[in-house]
């Protein structure tokens, strides 16, 4: 993994506006979703996301009190998170989550594509450098 993450943020690359941060993950998205055959839609913010199962019930809100199960993974391959996040509302993670949770129901799975402005952005987080476009696949367990 630390080969990858080497390869994944060059330090000698000039930093990039907004706008061509975007574009170049966009692209990055583009290509992820033709190699893996991924039906995805776009959301206005940039995210993408498919829904796996919607589950069933009422929607979440964004006052929601949430409890998870995820698979974080870079777009160019491996995981760097996984696990069960329980009683967690959505003003404590990234706003591709913020997005994409309320999209499904109770029991839904559904996997984000998400550009790097919606995640960590231009200065990572821990193991996740600068830039990155993430992939995560979560389960909804339940949601008060």
């Amino acid at each position: 993994m630390l080969v990858l993450l080497g390869t994944a943020c060059k330090k000698d690359d000039p930093a990039k506006t907004p706008a061509e941060q975007a574009a170049a993950d966009d692209a990055q998205i583009q290509a992820y979703i033709s190699a893996n055959n991924i039906t995805a839609t776009k959301d206005p913010s940039g995210l993408y996301y498919q829904i796996i199962t919607p589950g069933t019930g009422a929607y979440p809100t964004a006052s929601s009190v949430y409890t998870v199960n995820y698979k974080g993974e870079f777009i160019t391959g491996g995981t760097f998170d996984s696990g069960t996040f329980p009683d967690f509302t959505l003003n404590r993670v990234i706003q591709g989550w913020q997005i994409g949770l309320p999209k499904i129901n109770q029991g839904g799975r559904i996997k984000l594509i998400i550009p790097s402005a919606l995640a960590y952005g231009p200065s990572g987080s821990g193991p996740i450098p600068a830039n990155a476009v993430l992939v995560f696949t979560v389960d909804l367990l339940s949601f008060k």
